[in-house]
Parts: structure tokens; sequence; C-alpha cells
């Protein structure tokens, strides 16, 4: 049926185009001629190259895929497809007029006499016939257009929207809005800082002010949704105008970046993210440095299935190492990873295997058939409360998973080991931040008793990974609220997985052993503000459609986290985001006796055991009421 209505659309449309030419003939005729007799004469003179001239125009369009195209959705490739079969179609129709005039009407009417009239008769002739042709088209999809318009203003559904940015961008994505009839917007108008584009009109809108006008615009219009169309602004600029926006009441979508775009190959609009309110710019990456360590080499992920082992296997397989082996306890997520990698990677499928870091005769089997060049180090567990609650299984995880492939490291002679810590485990208040410290002293420790080169690299939170802050809220927020944070005060460093990632890698290029990695985190971020934009990106107003909740600090939190502790010093890389803290010495053999200690707490599962050990292997764990004194009273 449906091909079916397809050919009758096309039939239709030769239909109106040979009537197109009848009009064009008889208005040619009209012009020539003064009476109805030589109007009459001259039609019928003419007859048969009009006929042959309809008939050569009507092939060469449709050998031209004329006839296959659908005009409503016509684009700007279609009209010059359009305008080629024209022009075509008249340099045809001349010829056949004048070879027809030349060489057949002289022997058809004795003493007929060329007459240079009608050289200019057939060049008007086919000059209206393409008119024509190109007319009923432009004439089909405006009257589309409009109709659609009609119907569209007068649906309930419709969506008033109002474009940031009139530049190359908003014109493609209007064209897409005005032609899509799935999508219910009618645009009011743009928006610029450039003045001289105000009350200039791009593609049928009128440009009416600049940024400090959309809340009024928007108030005055009755705008639905604000389109942010600046997919090379840089991450500033774009939280601006988001900053902006969210004094409307309006729905925030924007146009995805310019890498974004290169990538992923789309140019359509999304939902703004929390992360376009980081003003993070994008990461620039040294290949050369990355390339030298990791293509052809094999490298071995542990935690590979997780937020930020994930991450490391995408932005690795883009340099094109020898062999990627992920590591991970929990098969569903490294079976996700795996499947995602092998559909874009065919040629270099990433293999999958199955195990604990606690169990060091599995590790060391692996190390043995794998010989790994690279270990990024992302098992364990992070989850503070959970932590808190079950301080035994951070012990083995964290501590013992750490030591365990950090031992194999070195006796299979890994080449670097870089292992994922977190500002948790700067002066520590918590289990989990205090066994990250004491993975990062194996780590120190490790590398004076190695050729392996062995560093940490620390970073805050990451947004949208599992079980952290940023879905909790989203999932909160669906079912209506209220949306819970632990005090109003409480700040947090927060980057994007792939940027974190990213930065992981490049820290790793600079390795030569013993450096703690400090990633710039950019400024700190109130839960309490995050939780209000995510409020707001969701469409709803704080406090006022959704609750926000104070329920207090949760066992080992404090208010602020820290990246760098008092006997560190900050040392400048190559790259502008990363930083070096060298920490003091600590020997192996004081590391790994504080091992054997904690892992004795553990088994005894005797949990103020585990953390007196705890506090004697890591100095600087301190409990939460010693650095929030006045929130433990008030709680």
């Amino acid at each position: 049926m449906k091909n079916k209505g397809f050919e009758l659309r096309n039939r239709h449309l030769l239909i109106m185009d040979v009537l197109g030419f009848i009009c064009a003939y008889s208005l040619t005729i009209m012009i020539g001629t003064e009476t109805l007799k030589g109007f009459l004469i001259t039609a019928k003179v003419f007859a048969i190259p009009f006929a042959l001239s309809v008939m050569a125009f009507l092939v060469i369009a449709a050998l031209n895929g004329i006839y296959r195209i659908m005009w409503r959705y016509g684009s700007f490739k279609d009209g010059i497809q359009l305008f080629e079969a024209a022009i075509m179609g008249c340099l045809v129709g001349i010829i056949i007029f004048l070879g027809y005039e030349i060489y057949v009407m002289p022997r058809m009417f004795d003493g007929y006499r060329f007459a240079s009239g009608h050289v200019k008769f057939a060049v008007c002739f086919t000059f209206l016939e393409a008119c024509a042709i190109v007319f009923i088209r432009a004439f089909a999809f405006v009257l589309y257009r409009y109709i659609r318009y009609t119907k569209t203003r007068g649906d309930g559904d419709t969506k008033r929207m109002l474009i940031v940015g009139a530049g190359y961008s908003a014109t493609v994505m209007i064209h897409d809005l005005n032609r899509n009839i799935n999508l219910h917007y009618e645009i009011i108008g743009l928006v610029d800082d450039n003045k001289a584009k105000h009350n200039q009109i791009i593609s049928g809108y009128r440009v009416i002010g600049d940024r400090n006008d959309i809340v009024r615009i928007c108030k005055d219009y009755r705008v639905d949704e604000i389109l942010i169309a600046m997919p090379s602004a840089t991450a500033t600029q774009r939280k601006e105008i988001i900053e902006i926006c969210n004094h409307t009441n309006c729905k925030i979508k924007t146009l995805p970046s310019i890498d974004q775009m290169l990538v992923n190959g789309k140019y359509k609009m999304r939902d703004i993210a929390i992360e376009d309110l980081l003003e993070r710019d994008e990461i620039s990456l040294s290949v050369g440095q990355i390339s030298e360590y990791v293509e052809d080499k094999t490298i071995l992920i542990t935690g590979g299935g997780g937020s930020i082992g994930s991450e490391l296997c995408r932005q690795i397989m883009k340099f094109n190492p020898g062999r990627l082996v992920i590591l991970d306890i929990y098969e569903n997520n490294a079976y996700d990873i795996q499947m995602e990698l092998c559909e874009k990677y065919p040629k270099n499928k990433p293999e999958v295997i199955i195990a604990s870091v606690r169990d060091v005769e599995r590790l060391e089997t692996i190390f043995d058939e794998y010989k790994p060049d690279v270990v990024f180090h992302a098992a364990a567990h992070k989850h503070v409360p959970l932590m808190e609650n079950s301080p035994m299984e951070a012990i083995k995880n964290n501590v013992v998973g750490t030591y365990n492939v950090a031992k194999c490291s070195d006796k299979f002679g890994v080449k670097r080991f870089v292992m994922i810590s977190t500002d948790k485990a700067v002066n520590p208040t918590n289990i989990m931040g205090a066994t990250k410290r004491m993975c990062e002293m194996i780590v120190e420790a490790m590398q004076h008793n190695s050729k392996t080169e062995f560093v940490s690299v620390r970073f805050g939170n990451v947004l949208n990974s599992n079980g952290s802050v940023v879905p909790l809220f989203r999932k909160q927020v669906e079912k209506g609220g209220p949306v819970t944070i632990t005090h109003k005060e409480i700040t947090r460093f927060f980057m994007t997985i792939p940027e974190a990632a990213q930065l992981v890698i490049q820290a790793g290029a600079f390795a030569k052993g013993g450096e703690i990695f400090v990633l710039d985190m950019g400024e700190p971020v109130k839960i309490y503000d995050l939780a209000k934009n995510i409020i707001k990106l969701s469409g709803y107003r704080p406090e006022i459609d959704i609750e926000i909740k104070e329920i207090g600090l949760r066992p080992g939190e404090k208010l602020y986290e820290e990246l760098l502790m008092s006997e560190e010093r900050l040392k400048s890389t190559q790259h502008s985001k990363i930083f070096i803290g060298k920490q003091i010495d600590v020997s192996l053999e004081t590391v790994e006796e504080n091992i054997e200690k904690l892992v004795r707490a553990a088994d005894s599962q005797d949990k103020d055991l585990i953390r007196k050990t705890l506090h004697e292997a890591v100095p600087t764990f301190k409990e939460p009421q010693e650095v929030n004194p006045a929130t433990a009273m008030a709680h």
C-alpha cells in the first residue's frame, strides 16, 4: 500500500507538469501573437515540436530522479537536482524547436523561410517550461509548510520555542524542526549577543534580542522550551547561558558540542545535562605520549566493568592497544562493555576475565598468561555508608586487592601500574577513604622495591557513576520528591566520567614512578545547588514542585573533601589539569606489616578492632566528629 501511494503521488505530479507545460506553451504563443487566429495557427504549427519537447523534458526529469523526490521534504540538494534537469530540458527543447524549424518545416510548407522570431519563441517556451516545473514543486513545498504550520498552531501539544544563537547551527535546527511532522514546535524567534544580527531575519524568524532579554522574552511570548544552538561555545559560555535560562520556567535543550557531533555524527538537540553546568572545557590529550605506552601493548584493567573502568576501556581502545583485558568480578557489566567494544572494534576485540582481585593465585595465573604491559587498577568498593557497615569487605577488596594486583605487576614485569584513588583518601573520615589512603601507601612503597612504575591518580566524585548522587537525585525527582541531601553546606568536587578517564590515561603517560597525580577538579560544588539544578533541568521548581529535604550527615561523611594533604606539595606537569603531589616515603616492610594486622582484624569480624587497626595504619584517619565537631553536635 505504501509503494502504491508513492507511485500515485508521482503520477499526480507528472500530470501537473504536463498541464504546466501546456500553460507555458499557451503563454508563449500569446506573447508572440495579437489575434485569436494567429494564436490557433501558431499553436498548430508548433504542436509537434511542443509534444516532442515535453516528452524529452519528462524523460530527462525521470532519469534525473525528479519523480522519486518527495518534495514536501525537499532540500537544497533536491533543488540543485531539479535545476540541473531544468537546464538540460531547456537545451534539449531549444534543439528540438530549431531542428524542427530548419529541417522539417521547409519540407512541409513550400516557400517557408527561417524567421529569427521563432528562435525567440523556442527560447521563451523552454524557459517558461522550466519555470513551470520549478514553480509546481515550490508551490507544493510552500503549501505543505502552510498546512502543517496552520495545523501545528492549532495543536494543543505545540511547544513555543526560543532559540539561543543565530548562527549556522540555528538555521540547520530550524530546517529540521520545520520539516519534521512529528515535532510540534512553534519557533517564536532567536536571540544572539551579536548586535549586528538584531532585528534580522534568520530562516524566516527574527532575532529579537540577546542573552539579557531571555527572561523577559520567555515571559512575554509564553515560551515553553529554550534551545541553545551554540555547539562551538566554550564550557564557560554554555554555563552562563544555562544559568540565565534557569531563571525561567522553560525546559532547556541544547545541541551537542562539535566534538560530540564529529564522534556521533548527530546534529540533534538534547536535554541539558548536569555536566553542562560544571564549566569544564574539553580535555586536550597528548596523543603521541599516550600512544607510546598504550599502542600495540597489552593493557589490563581491573574493575573494567565499573563506571571508571568501562570508560577507561572505551578511551584505551581509541589508541589501538595490542590487547585489552577486562577483569571484573561482576559479569553483567563486564559483558556489556565487551559487547559494546566488540561492535565498535570488530578487528580488535577485548577479552573479559571474571575474577576477584582478592584471589592472588587466580591473579598470578592471569598475569602469567596475558603478561600485561600496563595495568589500570580500578577495582574497589567505593560506597562510603556501605563500607562503614562492612569494613571487613573494604579491607579485603580495597587494601588486599590492591596489594595482590601490585605484587603480581611486580612479579610478572608489568611496565606501568596506575591505581585509581579518590579525594576521600585525603585526611579520611571513613573506612572507604582510609582504605584508599592505604592503597596509595602500598603504591608508594612498591615503587621503591620494583622496576615497575607505580603511580596513583587522585580525583573527586564522578558524575553519573554507579551509586553516585546524581542518579539518586534523578530517581527522587521522577518519584515526585523529596530530593534528600545530608547538609545544605556540604560540597564535593565533580568531573565527568570521560574527563576522569582521559586524564587518568594522560597521567599514566607522565608516570616515572612514585607519584600521586592530582587532577584539577575545578571549584567544589554545593550539593544543595546540584539538587536545585537537577530539579530545574527536569522541568520542576525547587521547593515548590519538588521539596529538598535535609536528612543529616551519614556515618563517615564530612562537609568538604580535599585533594591534597598538608605534607604534599603540588608540582605542575605538561598538562594544565594534572598535578603531582609527592608523598613522604613509606617502607614496604611497614606497609606489609600493617596489611597483615588489617587482615587479622577483618577476619575477626570485629568492626571496632578493624577501625582501631586502620587508625594505626593510616595516621591521618580521623573520626567525622573530629573534622565537623559543630555539625556532629547539631545532628
